[in-house]
């Protein structure tokens, strides 16, 4: 015969259990931190698409209207962000004025500046991109982004 021994493992999977969903509680904590900095980062990327295509707008806009815009037309230097632009005048003046109220529309604080030198147009526009920021570099940053878009008209 043989002899067996009775151990004693009362609570044991009761253990196991509470490891178990402590090891999923922590592996789902990391998946809904990881869907804030994706959903961050998409914010921002959505902010960039939305300025790559305005800054393409405004300058197929100065190359339909080219004469207007080697007259230095279309040159200004960032307003203060609002959509509440007149749109009148002659054709540059309402191209710009579209464009400035298309910026505050679709950007938090958006605006833009052009600068031109001969046939080369630099067309920046800057937007706070606090939404979309995953972390902030110092005290200091103010979140505000500037995107450059050169080419020649």
């Amino acid at each position: 015969m043989r002899n067996s021994v009775v151990i004693n493992q009362r609570g044991t999977t009761l253990i196991e259990v509470l490891v178990a969903i402590v090891v999923l509680s922590v592996g789902l904590l990391g998946m809904a931190l990881l869907q804030v900095t994706s959903v961050q980062s998409n914010y921002s990327a959505y902010y960039r698409s939305q300025v790559t295509i305005l800054a393409s707008d405004l300058a197929d806009r100065m190359r339909a209207n080219r004469t207007a815009a080697l007259g230095s037309a279309y040159v200004f230097d960032f307003p203060t962000s609002s959509s509440a632009h007149s749109v009148s005048g002659t054709q540059a003046q309402k191209d710009k004025a579209e464009w400035l109220n298309a910026l505050a529309l679709a950007l938090p604080e958006g605006t833009g500046r052009v600068e031109k030198s001969g046939t080369l147009v630099t067309i920046s526009v800057r937007w706070n991109d606090n939404r979309g920021r995953i972390k902030a570099a110092d005290d200091a940053d103010t979140g505000i982004e500037t995107f450059v878009y050169r080419t020649e008209i």
